[in-house]
């Protein structure tokens, strides 16, 4: 059955869980980083499907792997060997160099993962002392991935699970007081994203690392978003030097195709016992496929090194266009990680900035919130700020 483009939003609109706050637009088609609706009209896309699509949409090399694997093996749960899934914790492995993953379908399963390995860490150590999360952050939406979080997500679900203690964000005083012996494990971001693209303190990093050596407790981080070469790094632990434990990924791993993994030490990993965790889609053959192909062509286009080229242009670019503009107050961010922060509620320039055929976000309701692909051109950079501005500016206009 072919649906038109109204039927597809109005069928949509009758059938799905009431969750999504939608535009009004049908996408149908992408490559790289330009998007095509069901109409012809083209965006460019500078949120790559909230830091998914970093090789671009429908990159040739990830769209014939999956080809190719969907031809011979799709499935076979993880009773069994595969070679896509035995390559893809190969290339993982080194390029993080941590020594064991575990693969998952999304971000938030790969953050439980994380979770239940602390908790099994804190058994096996004898505590009985909290994880402590970042006031601010966000891992995902389960109830576990939520307890961890901003109250908003919570609100409506409890009860929460216990264990889980908040502490500032940035601030090493207030962790170096949480943290005692009894400490199960420290879990952060380093680059929040959806709280508004805050940058973690190298510092602080190598402080928190410390106190998590003194206390025995684990290390771990979220690099759901910011990995993968988003921020001029392969991963953004790696700009401090402070090396994790356990550290969770997913969003660009699978260069479109849905994928998560958690990474950790041999100490850390080795509290999970046989059938103490497990996934019947996880690190699936077309899916391992997926995000092996993706890591070669962020290796082989050196896309960690653009990013952080293009980030730095980007950031001088907002930089020297908003001097001067009381509106804009704070340019943040690491590579392709970008905040720019408004004085005000940012959703009518998203709104603007799709009419005007790019595709953005906003983040804690007042940053604008850039994550375009790892391939994308100057030339759609540029036309990308030039809309930015242009919406700020009619939006200014019409509210005075």
């Amino acid at each position: 059955m072919k649906l038109s483009p109204e039927s597809i939003q109005e069928t949509t609109e009758s059938n799905h869980f009431k969750i999504y706050k939608r535009y009004p637009v049908t996408l149908k088609r992408g490559r790289g980083s330009r998007v095509w609706d069901t109409e012809g009209r083209e965006y460019i896309d500078a949120l790559a499907g909230i830091a998914v699509n970093s090789v671009g949409h429908c990159h040739p090399d990830v769209v014939r792997a999956i080809q190719e694997q969907a031809s011979e093996l799709i499935h076979i749960s993880n009773l069994y060997y595969s070679e896509p899934q035995a390559r893809l914790v190969d290339q993982l492995t080194e390029v993080s160099g941590l020594d064991r993953v575990f693969l998952a379908n999304s971000g938030a399963e790969a953050n439980e993962a994380a979770i239940k390995l602390a908790r099994k860490w804190g058994t096996v150590k004898g505590k009985r002392g909290p994880i402590i999360a970042m006031e601010n952050c966000f891992h995902g939406r389960t109830i576990g991935t939520i307890a961890l979080g901003k109250e908003k997500y919570r609100k409506g679900f409890g009860p929460m699970p216990g264990g889980i203690e908040r502490v500032p964000f940035n601030d090493p005083d207030a962790i170096e007081e949480k943290m005692n012996d009894d400490t199960v494990a420290v879990i952060i971001e380093p680059v929040q994203g959806e709280g508004g693209v805050h940058l973690a303190d190298s510092e602080w990093l190598l402080k928190v690392r410390s106190l998590c050596d003194k206390h025995d407790a684990l290390l771990i981080y979220d690099e759901i978003q910011c990995g993968m070469g988003r921020t001029g790094k392969m991963f953004a632990w790696m700009h401090s030097g402070a090396r994790p434990d356990v550290l969770s990924t997913a969003k660009a791993l699978g260069g479109g195709a849905p994928i998560g993994a958690t990474l950790a030490t041999d100490e850390a990993a080795s509290v999970l016992d046989f059938g103490e965790h497990g996934t019947t889609f996880g690190g699936n053959p077309l899916a391992s496929a997926a995000a092996s192909a993706s890591l070669d062509v962020i290796r082989k286009e050196k896309l960690v090194e653009a990013a952080e080229e293009k980030g730095r242009y980007i950031v001088e670019q907002l930089t020297e266009r908003s001097h001067g503009m009381d509106v804009v107050r704070e340019i943040r961010g690491i590579g392709l990680m970008i905040g720019m922060e408004l004085n005000f509620k940012c959703a009518n320039v998203v709104t603007r900035m799709l009419e005007k055929g790019v595709l953005g976000n906003c983040a804690s309701e007042s940053t604008i919130r850039l994550l375009p692909p790892l391939t994308i051109s100057r030339e759609e950079i540029d036309r990308v700020i030039d809309v930015i501005f242009e919406s700020i500016q009619e939006i200014i206009s019409e509210n005075k």
